[in-house]
């Protein structure tokens, strides 16, 4: 699978704004990109996308900056991935003859086109979330 900057930046950025969602204060696009190195021009431009399509709305002013639309259980990488990218392309392979093992191979590429996207589709923020706030594997150190 092949995610594109835009998309990562994207869901780094709405990850970013679901961690502070409750507070329900805008978070200013220059913490978001100072914490994890994104061109802050390029952000501009990602969550203008993101706000056109619904998913982020923004306040104005010294103390503005964007937030969720709407809560991280109702937002799946799908969603991200369907604004940033478009809709998802069918998967198509390179064979110059059709024949009955590039009909097979097709069928495969297909179907793990579709599991790739039912994975993001189910994939919601808050589930990251979870994972962000749950204890990490426990050290041990020799």
């Amino acid at each position: 699978m092949n995610v594109s900057a835009r998309t990562e930046y994207a869901c780094v950025a709405l990850l970013e704004l679901a961690l502070r969602h409750e507070s329900g204060q805008p978070v200013r696009v220059r913490e978001i990109a100072a914490a994890h190195g994104i061109p802050p021009q390029f952000l501009v431009q990602i969550l203008l996308q993101l706000k056109a399509a619904g998913l982020v709305t923004s306040t104005r002013g010294a103390a503005g900056g964007y937030r969720l639309a709407r809560e991280p259980s109702e937002l799946s990488l799908g969603d991200v991935m369907g604004v940033i990218e478009g809709p998802p392309q069918s998967a198509n392979g390179n064979a110059a003859a059709e024949t009955p093992l590039s009909r097979i191979l097709q069928a495969t590429w297909r179907r793990a086109a579709a599991m790739e996207r039912q994975l993001l589709d189910s994939t919601r923020f808050s589930d990251l979330l979870a994972q962000i706030r749950e204890p990490g594997e426990p050290m041990f150190y020799i």
